[in-house]
Order: C-alpha cells, then sequence, then structure tokens
C-alpha cells in the first residue's frame, strides 16, 4: 500500500457554488505552479507524450491508479510520485496537495498508487499529476480506463455515517485526469425525480441525521434576499423521505417576484436543524448536469424545471419562455 504524505496547507478553504466548477477554460489555466517549489511542465518536458492513468475504484472505496509512460526508468531508485492537488478558486494561490508514493509494477513498465478511503479528501476537484524526481516539472497526466463499477453497485453507506465522503475519478471537459471529491457532515442524496403536472416529486435519503419533527423540505431563492419556500415533507423512515415542489407555488411565493429565478433544495431534518443541501452523489458521475437533463414545464410564458448544478446539488429554474 502506497503511503501519503498529507501536504496541506490549511484546514479551511472557503466553499460556494461554482468556486470550482469545471469548465476548458478553467481547466486550461490550472496548469500553473504548486506551491513548495515544484516547477510546472514547459520547455522539452511539455513536448514529450504525456503519462497516462488507468484507475479502479473497488469496494472499499479504495482508488488504485496505474501510470504508463512517466518518462522514468522503472526502478526503485527512480520512482516518481503522485501529486494530487485540491483546485484553487479562480485567482487564489494553490495551497492543499497530497503526494502519493508510486512503486513499480512487477514486469511491467508501469508504476502503481494506492489511495486508501481515508483520510477523506477536502471538498472540491484534485488534478492529477507524476512528480518524476526532485526538481523536474511535474507532468499532468491523461485519462486511461475507469473502472468504476463499484460506485454503481457497490456502495451503499449506512445513513448514520458522518461525515459522508465521496471521490470520483473523471476526465475533466480539457481532457485531463482528475478525482471529484465531496465531503459533507450531513447530506440529503436525491434519488428519483419525476417531473409531471405542473411539479417535481423528488425521492430521497437523508446521511448523518434523522427525520424528527417539523421536517420539512426548504426552496431557497437565490440573490438578495434569500426568498424561503416550504415544502411539506413524507417520511418514509428514519432517513427515507419525499416531496413535491408545485412550480406555481414557487412563484406565488410572497418577496420572490414572478420572474425567473433559481431555487436550491435543502431539507429541514427537524424544526431545530439546520438545513441540509440536497444533491446527487451516490453513484459513478462527477459531472451530471449535462447528462440528467429534465424536461421543462411551460408556465405563463415561463418555463421550470428541475437540474443538477456544477457540484451535483438539486436545484429549480424558472427561466423565460
Amino acid at each position: 500500500m502506497s503511503p501519503a504524505r498529507d501536504e496541506s496547507l490549511r484546514d479551511g478553504i472557503p466553499r460556494g457554488e461554482n468556486t470550482r466548477g469545471e469548465s476548458a477554460k478553467d481547466g486550461r489555466a490550472e496548469d500553473g505552479s504548486v506551491g513548495g517549489g515544484i516547477p510546472r511542465e514547459e520547455g522539452p518536458a511539455a513536448e514529450r507524450p504525456r503519462p497516462r492513468a488507468d484507475c479502479t475504484v473497488d469496494a472499499e472505496n479504495r482508488i488504485v491508479i496505474r501510470l504508463t509512460s512517466p518518462d522514468t526508468p522503472n526502478t526503485p531508485a527512480s520512482a516518481p510520485r503522485l501529486l494530487l492537488r485540491l483546485r484553487p478558486p479562480k485567482g487564489q494561490p494553490e495551497e492543499v496537495r497530497r503526494v502519493f508514493d508510486l512503486e513499480p509494477v512487477p514486469g511491467r513498465d508501469r508504476w502503481r498508487a494506492t489511495i486508501d478511503a481515508a483520510p477523506a479528501f477536502e471538498e472540491g476537484r484534485w488534478d492529477a499529476y507524476v512528480l518524476p524526481s526532485p526538481g523536474e516539472p511535474r507532468r499532468r497526466l491523461l485519462p486511461g480506463i475507469r473502472d468504476l463499477r463499484a460506485l454503481v453497485t457497490g456502495r451503499a453507506p449506512d445513513s448514520t455515517h458522518s461525515p459522508l465522503a465521496v471521490r470520483i475519478p473523471y476526465a475533466t471537459l480539457d481532457g485531463y485526469f482528475a478525482v471529484r471529491a465531496w465531503l459533507r457532515p450531513t447530506h440529503a442524496e436525491a434519488d428519483r425525480i419525476r417531473v409531471a403536472d405542473g411539479a417535481t416529486t423528488v425521492r430521497g435519503r437523508l446521511f448523518g441525521a434523522e427525520l424528527g419533527t417539523g421536517a420539512v423540505a426548504l426552496l431557497r431563492r437565490r440573490g438578495k434576499g434569500g426568498t424561503v419556500r416550504e415544502v411539506d415533507l413524507a417520511a418514509e423512515s428514519d432517513h427515507a423521505f419525499s416531496f413535491t415542489v408545485g412550480y406555481r407555488d414557487l412563484l406565488s411565493t410572497p418577496g420572490s417576484g414572478a420572474g425567473p429565478a433559481v431555487w436550491d433544495v435543502f431539507v429541514r431534518p427537524c424544526a431545530a436543524a439546520p438545513p441540509v443541501r440536497m444533491a446527487r452523489l451516490l453513484d459513478d458521475l462527477a459531472d451530471r448536469k449535462k447528462v440528467f437533463v429534465y424536461p421543462d414545464t411551460a408556465l405563463d410564458g415561463l418555463k421550470a424545471r428541475p437540474y443538477y448544478t456544477v457540484d451535483n446539488d438539486l436545484s429549480v429554474e424558472i427561466t423565460t419562455g
């Protein structure tokens, strides 16, 4: 098992929607230097074929990464290392990273690192690089084969477990290998979503908390004022629930206005509990916004639909027709 050197430079990272969202522009800009004197890739190194990463996620939520062509001999004396760095908000310095030892795969010109489920990764997008040897430029990894079947068929975390830690390897929009991580002390997992009759019905499951007296779904309008609409929630067990959001109810909410808006979905487990953001995290999709597209509903010159944000959080948007 490959030991990891936790080189986090701070504990608290400000978080907010879209601060680390995936885009081709952001991806190209993220190939800059790492703190601690690791140089960026430039000159002759930039002309060589980039190393490629195959990966497997197993039933214990370990990630095994296998590298090909890391531009270094397959000998322990010159072993490369794997760098994962937390992508900072745009314009901010790079401050959190983890470095893993790579072990040679016997009889093959490949290297392997095993990343255990603990310690958990901070929430965000982690870009992957190989460090060929001390002082040499880091090289960003290309995506290879990703075996994520365990995330689809083998993940059934206990609802009482907290925090919920999720990691999904993926290919960025600009064609590099990365890992998307979520770390949430409480979480409301969206399951089945049904759109019909001018409304959206959502089934979900609560992690890290139990449903109690006063449990409701909350829709909070983005923007100044943060108008909130409460929606009755039907508890199916201590953790499973469902609710229905009527689009006209959102438009008629006092202080919300009747025009375009985005409403973020939360669950309040009981009357005294803080709201928990609702999202879909427990499968193999790191970016589901453009994969799960729900139908629009026409509404007095407007259109309404549920959608997933760049962070896989659930929201409802109302746009002009």
